[in-house]
Parts: C-alpha cells; structure tokens; sequence
C-alpha cells in the first residue's frame, strides 16, 4: 500500500485555449498536513478538483488514497472531505439538521450517535439549534469542517477555509485541523492566502500562472529563494519604497508589518542601495532573515505574475 496519499503527475487543465494548470507534480505523504499558496488564478482550486475527481484533467495521471483520479472519482469522494471557498450549506436549518442530512447522504449507520460526536468534537454542541445562516463566518467554517468529516475521512482537501475569518477563528480552525491529523491520521492539503497558516504546515507547494514553482519546509523555501533582506522601522519610513524601485541590486521593497523589507539576491549590490537611502541617518537598517512573504514575493516576480496578487 503506497505511503502517499496524493500522487499525481504532470496534471494539465485546458479551458477552451486557456492552461489553466500545467505540468503539476504533488506528492504529499499520509498524516501530513501540506499548504498550497499561490495568486489568484494560480490554479490551485481548478488543481484541487482534479485531485478528488471533480474535474479530469487534460493531462497527466495519478492517485489520491491510492485510487486512480480518472476512473475511481467515486471512491475517493467517499474517503475524502472537501471544503469549498463559499459557504455551501443550507442557510434556513440549524447546524444539526445541516449535520444531519449530510450524514444521510453518506447513508451513515447510528446517524444520531455519529452527529452528536461530531457536534462535540467540534465544539458545536452547545450551538447546534442555531440557524446555520446566522452564524459568524468562524463558525460557519467550524460547521461546514463538522460537515465534511463526520464520516472519518482519509484525506481532507480545503481550499481557503479560513478566508473572511477573524484571528481568534483562524487559529481556532486550524487547532481543529491538527487534531484531526494527531487523533486520527487524516491527510490535510489545504489552499490559503495567509502566510502565518503557510507555517503550520509540514510543507508547502506554491503555484504560480499554473505552475509549480517550489515546494518544501518553510526554511528550505526561504533558502531556495536565495534573498538577502533589510529592515526597517519608524515613521515615514513607507515613502522610501519608490527609492528603491530603480535601483540595482533591489528586486522588492515592500512595506508591510509596520516595517520596510528590502530584497534582493546579490547582497553586495543590495547593500549599496540601502547605504545609499540612509546616507543621511535618519534611516537605521538591520540586515534579518527573509520571511515567507519576502520569499514569495520574489518568486512571483520571477515567474512573471504581477506580485500585487501574490498570497498575502
């Protein structure tokens, strides 16, 4: 029995003359919780789908929990949990006749016990007469991760489940999510945006214009990028940004956690213009590790996407 609970290789999707995926390769061990980041548009959704059978891809073949994505779609939606961007349930019930139902669709055995723990686990018990529709968007997405695993599934695809979500639920859902791989096992590949989600995971894949551009633990992505970065703090420093856009040596000024970064690959170069900005003193800069933000950054540049739309 393989070890990996995703396997695919050189997956390509075609909408009309448009590539929307391109040669992707993932290989993502059981029991490992793996991010996927990109732009918007990257194909991270469209790359989701292929993987638990919702769309055939153009190209390209592969497993997910050791089932064929073409031809046994069937089974891996039965051992799979998928969770879409949009909230998809029924916004006039409660959250336990939401529960409920989906646990009917999966034609559960002793559906009130199965629902019952599952509210529990979830810390939905208390909530469960609550109309589905008037609940925040941290406890929509506590509901709908109620939803797709009460039936135990082996792999959980969640494509940017906590967009919208305040802190306090982000961070709750995602203690939720290393639950389920700790106690159960279960295999979580999930799409997001937010860079502090990209460092819970085991690793990353990042996509870009269909593309997989890297893939690794936070460090090795960080070290693959090959960036140099500066910092600085203090006011006015936001304005120095457009100093830096023609300069050598410089291939990102990007001010962001009340600070400046300044990136580049070549640090003799790049050391030179942030000499050159702060000639009169009033501009103190400490050379510091590059981010996950600053690497990705440079890597969407590279690729060639306009990096306003990189994961922020």
């Amino acid at each position: 029995m393989s070890a990996l609970a995703i396997d695919v290789r050189g997956l390509v999707k075609l909408f009309g003359d448009k590539t929307a995926v391109q040669d992707v390769d993932l290989q993502v061990p059981k029991g490992e919780v793996w991010g996927f980041l990109g732009p918007n548009g990257s194909g991270k959704t469209t790359t989701i789908r292929m993987i638990c059978g919702l769309l055939h891809p153009t190209e390209g073949e592969g497993t997910a929990l050791g089932f064929d994505i073409i031809r046994q779609a069937r089974e891996i939606k039965l051992r799979t949990g998928y969770m879409i961007q949009k909230f998809s349930f029924w916004q006039d019930m409660t959250i336990r006749e939401n529960i409920e139902f989906v646990g009917r669709l999966y034609r559960m055995p002793n559906l009130k016990e199965t629902v019952d723990r599952t509210l529990a686990d979830l810390g939905l018990t208390n909530r469960q007469k609550q109309m589905a529709g008037a609940l925040s968007g941290g406890w929509k997405q506590r509901m709908a991760l109620a939803a797709i695993s009460m039936h135990d599934p082996e792999l959980l695809l969640l494509d940017e489940p906590t967009a919208g979500v305040d802190p306090q639920a982000r961070r709750d859902f995602w203690d939720e999510i290393h639950r389920l791989t700790t106690e159960k096992g279960v295999t979580v590949f999930v799409s997001t945006h937010y860079m502090d989600e990209a460092e819970r995971c085991d690793k990353i894949v990042y996509l870009a214009a269909g593309r997989k551009v890297t893939e690794g633990t936070v460090a090795e992505i960080i070290a693959r990028s090959g960036l140099h970065t500066y910092r600085a703090e203090g006011t006015g420093i936001r304005r120095l940004a457009r100093q830096f856009e023609a300069m050598p040596g410089v291939e990102d000024a990007s001010y962001f956690g009340a600070a400046l970064h300044v990136s580049g690959t070549d640090p003799a170069a790049l050391r030179r213009a942030v000499d050159r900005v702060s000639e009169d003193g009033r501009v103190q800069w400490t050379e510091v590790r590059p981010s996950l933000e600053d690497a990705f950054i440079a890597m969407t540049q590279r690729a060639g996407v306009d990096a306003r739309f990189a994961a922020a």
